[in-house]
C-alpha cells in the first residue's frame, strides 16, 4: 500500500491514544510488539484512511481492534471494516474482557489468521 500523507491532527490523536491506551490494549500490545508473535510486525494506533487502527500488520493486511461495549453492533464499525476489506484487509475484533481473560487465545486467533493470509498456515 503506498504511503499516504497523514493529516497532523490524526497523527497527534494517534500519539495521544498510544499514551492513553486501555488496559486490554496494553496487554495485547505487550504480546504483539517487537515481532514477538512469530515474527509478525504490528504497529499500534496507526492513522489510516481517516481512522485510527488499534493494531495493524501491514504484511498480512490484518487489522486488530480491541473494543469496549460502545462498539456493540456498531454500524460505523461495520462500514469501516467493509471499506478496509475492499482494500484487502481483514479486521479481527475482540472485546476488552476477552483480551483480559484469554490473551493467549486472542494471540492464537491473530496468529492463525495472519499465517493464513500470508500462506503459512
Amino acid at each position: 500500500m503506498p504511503r499516504q500523507p497523514i493529516p497532523p491532527p490524526h497523527r497527534t490523536f494517534a500519539r495521544t491514544m498510544r499514551a492513553d491506551a486501555t488496559k486490554p490494549e496494553t496487554l495485547l500490545w505487550q504480546a504483539l510488539r517487537n515481532k514477538q508473535l512469530e515474527g509478525l510486525k504490528f504497529k499500534r494506533q496507526v492513522p489510516l484512511n481517516g481512522t485510527i487502527l488499534d493494531f495493524v500488520c501491514f504484511e498480512a493486511r490484518l487489522i486488530v481492534e480491541v473494543d469496549g461495549g460502545q462498539h456493540a453492533e456498531s454500524a460505523p464499525d461495520a462500514e469501516r471494516d467493509r471499506r478496509f476489506e475492499d482494500e484487502g484487509f481483514k479486521t479481527l475484533r475482540f472485546w476488552n474482557d476477552e483480551v483480559a481473560r484469554n490473551l493467549d487465545g486472542v494471540c492464537l486467533t491473530i496468529l492463525h489468521e495472519a499465517q493464513g493470509r500470508l500462506g503459512d498456515g
